[in-house]
């Protein structure tokens, strides 16, 4: 991998890790859906004035209502799950929980893709699933209903993902694929249009107590426009130039990042259950997404 790859690496890391950040400072103020409608809406402008000047062309070549619907699963429901959980736990602890995603696509792929499910990766679920028991179980933040309520919420939005991941090579890549900068906007305003009647339903029954201040707005801004739009834009980018799988190691890299930036502004605990936890979910990324011999040679084949 080039230096220049594993700096974007970092920086989309780094990106991503502060997304639960400005979860954390936003959602106990706006709640559930004005937080996540406003991120998808913010990143669909800012999407809008990429492909603005990038001047690309308005093709969706007839799968723009799948990209809408895909926008629905992987960006509308996860955003609103992930808006949850910053209401009940750390920043930290929805960052470790984030790194289950490749763990919930073996379970999704295995029960409804016909995926091959290995030895290596079944020990790679029951490792992922134990960090995360043993994250709950001796973690800073006591065991309570609210902590089981929020983990839920994490982990049926990486359940999102994983689908996501399918349903975009089934629909999207197949037929000569769409480029990722159109995939990108049309799933972001698929995501708006499904939020937006939760969001007016909120206003009516649930308004925010107060709107915030500008701490709130400011992270707004940077969840929608940093943490979304153009880090969406920074991750396609990478899977062109360096492949799936080395970029799916971001996953590895996300949750010190998000516990980092917890510690630093917002005073958040810092335990060894991190490092424990994280090391377990850790070594169950490693199971599932390294490469059988057999499959890496075929893959160093296709390459030379």
């Amino acid at each position: 991998m080039r230096p220049l790859d594993m700096f974007r690496l970092l920086a989309l890391a780094a990106i991503w890790g502060a997304s639960f950040l400005f979860m954390r400072v936003i959602a106990p103020v706006l709640g559930t859906f004005p937080t996540a409608f406003f991120r998808v809406l913010l990143a669909t402008a800012g999407l809008l004035a990429i492909l603005a000047v990038l001047r690309r062309r308005w093709d969706f070549r007839g799968k723009l209502g799948l990209c809408l619907v895909l926008g629905v699963i992987n960006s509308g429901v996860p955003f609103a799950l992930y808006a949850v959980a910053a209401q009940l736990m750390p920043a930290g602890y929805s960052a470790i929980f984030n790194a289950t995603t490749p763990m919930m696509g073996v379970l999704i792929g295995a029960l409804f893709f016909a995926e091959e499910l290995t030895l290596a990766k079944v020990l790679g679920v029951f490792s992922g699933l134990a960090g995360v028991a043993l994250l709950m179980r001796i973690g800073p933040v006591p065991l309570d209903m609210g902590l089981l309520l929020g983990a839920l919420a994490c982990l049926g939005a990486t359940a999102c993902y994983g689908l996501g991941g399918f349903l975009t090579r089934l629909w999207i890549n197949r037929d000569g694929g769409l480029d990722s900068e159109m995939v990108a906007f049309g799933s972001q305003a698929g995501a708006a249009l499904c939020l937006l009647p939760l969001f007016g339903w909120s206003l009516l029954n649930a308004p925010p107590q107060s709107w915030g201040d500008t701490s709130v707005w400011l992270s707004l801004l940077g969840l929608g426009l940093v943490c979304t739009a153009f880090a969406y834009i920074l991750y396609f980018r990478l899977l062109a130039d360096i492949g799936p799988v080395k970029t799916l190691t971001v996953t590895f890299l996300i949750p010190p990042f998000g516990v980092l930036w917890g510690v630093l502004f917002l005073d958040e605990p810092l335990s060894w259950a991190y490092v424990q936890g994280g090391a377990l979910i850790g070594l169950a990324l490693w199971l599932i997404l390294r490469q059988a011999p057999a499959a890496q040679a075929q893959a160093d084949a296709r390459r030379s």
